[in-house]
């Protein structure tokens, strides 16, 4: 073989060396790009919406506190409150705030109309079906939330224990839900949004809340879902909050 035949062959393989080095290096940066994008979204993101969740939260409780009511606070039958029903959000609307004090003291969520992820879900926190019941209306209250990622608002779901306080400001007051008992299910199980959760042949004649989210965690193969009962209504118009807020949690 001449000298200029082994020179070329050097050269073609130094070629396809240097492609596959330079390949390799893009590959290896793509994948380290998509790992840091992953970590910010898991932990770093979700810090970061979590406390814009409960800022914003935390700002519409003191615009609703500012609010002076043109009427009395009305008389309690029997040491209880007739809830009032607001009248369903539009998509995106925001209505509400849910605290949950074993999530935290500082626990605060915005409650919107609708349950599309880049409609309420990842911008707002907690998404309200539109086919289920307002608080404090006989039937069923459904709500949807993230689990991990933009906040994750429903992530300890899991952690709820019977008699647990799920409370719902609005501007008019604040209905207070206890928690009773939770399950998995199948995606497609829509009957825990029934007026009786799970039992959609039943008349509805009591208020229920059902939270829903997904598992397992980074996944969407089942839902957990939470149900709860309502326990009380507290107008705002009186000028307090529930005692549940600041009840000692067993």
């Amino acid at each position: 073989m001449t000298a200029l035949a082994q020179n070329r062959r050097v050269r073609r393989r130094r070629s396809s060396a240097t492609f596959a080095s330079v390949l390799g290096e893009i590959l290896v940066t793509l994948g380290a790009v998509i790992l840091l994008y992953v970590l910010w979204q898991i932990w770093i993101g979700d810090v970061i919406y979590a406390s814009q969740h409960n800022a914003q939260a935390a700002e519409k409780s003191r615009e609703w506190a500012q609010i002076e009511s043109p009427e009395p606070a009305p008389e309690p039958t029997e040491g209880t409150y007739e809830p009032v029903v607001l009248p369903q959000p539009a998509d995106r609307e925001e209505f509400g705030v849910m605290h949950v004090p074993r999530w935290g003291d500082d626990y605060a969520v915005t409650i919107a109309g609708g349950v599309t992820r880049a409609g309420t879900l990842d911008q707002i926190g907690i998404g309200h079906y539109l086919d289920t019941e307002m608080p404090g209306d006989v039937g069923n209250f459904g709500l949807a939330a993230h689990r991990t990622t933009f906040g994750k608002p429903f992530a300890n779901l899991q952690n709820l224990r019977v008699g647990d306080p799920i409370v719902v400001e609005t501007e008019v007051g604040w209905y207070t839900y206890r928690f009773r008992t939770l399950e998995y299910v199948q995606p497609g199980e829509y009957d825990v949004l029934a007026d009786v959760p799970q039992a959609p042949e039943v008349p509805k004649g009591e208020r229920y809340i059902t939270l829903t989210t997904c598992s397992p965690r980074f996944a969407m193969t089942e839902r957990l879902v939470g149900y709860g009962v309502f326990e009380s209504f507290l107008p705002r118009s009186t000028g307090e909050t529930p005692p549940a807020l600041t009840e000692e949690l067993i």
